[in-house]
């Protein structure tokens, strides 16, 4: 997904703007592709946002704007779309998430490299950051027993009584742990 709280737009706005692949070179595009056409010349058409269609199934936008409710524009090319208000919103003041359902054949666009490879490529004009969720890796101290998972007995009514040895608690061994999480990495200042 591709979200951007500086770019929004009205029910009417996305009819004006999305609904009408007139005003994208997309038809002259897609022509030009059936003629024998190199897919290299999309440039040349002014297709933009519907050059989504190359990787995509199905593309999804979701925006809201200050002045209207938030809502969900949808299609899977061939010229339809539909619009209906999002009635599951996370309450954001405003802004646009693009989802793009990749054909199955496209899968190399999830790949961290690739994407990369491309904000770096196309971004030397756009005037905003790009930022991309990412997976890391970082090492963790933790004690033996945190690093394993308590193994549960078989017999849970016995009661154990166990005595508790506060300096040998001190000494349990620390283990190191690689954890991973995500963060966004701003690749386009």
């Amino acid at each position: 997904a591709v979200v951007s709280t500086q770019s929004t737009g009205t029910k009417a706005d996305l009819v004006n703007n999305l609904g009408t692949i007139a005003k994208s070179g997309t038809k002259s595009f897609m022509e030009a592709l059936s003629a024998g056409a190199d897919i290299s010349m999309i440039g040349q058409f002014g297709v933009g946002f519907y050059s989504a269609y190359l990787v995509a199934d199905k593309v999804e936008v979701h925006s809201k704007n200050n002045d209207d409710e938030q809502y969900i524009w949808t299609s899977s090319a061939g010229g339809s779309f539909t619009i209906h208000q999002d009635e599951d919103a996370e309450d954001v003041p405003r802004g646009t998430k693009i989802i793009l359902y990749l054909r199955e054949d496209m899968t190399e666009y999830l790949e961290e490299k690739k994407l990369k490879d491309i904000i770096k490529k196309h971004s030397q004009f756009i005037g905003y950051p790009i930022k991309l969720q990412v997976e890391k890796e970082r090492e963790k101290e933790v004690s033996d027993d945190e690093a394993e998972p308590e193994e549960k007995e078989d017999d849970e009514e016995t009661p154990k009584i166990e005595d508790v040895d506060e300096e040998k608690e001190k000494e349990k061994k620390k283990k190191k742990i690689k954890e991973k999480y995500n963060e966004l990495e701003e690749l386009h200042k």
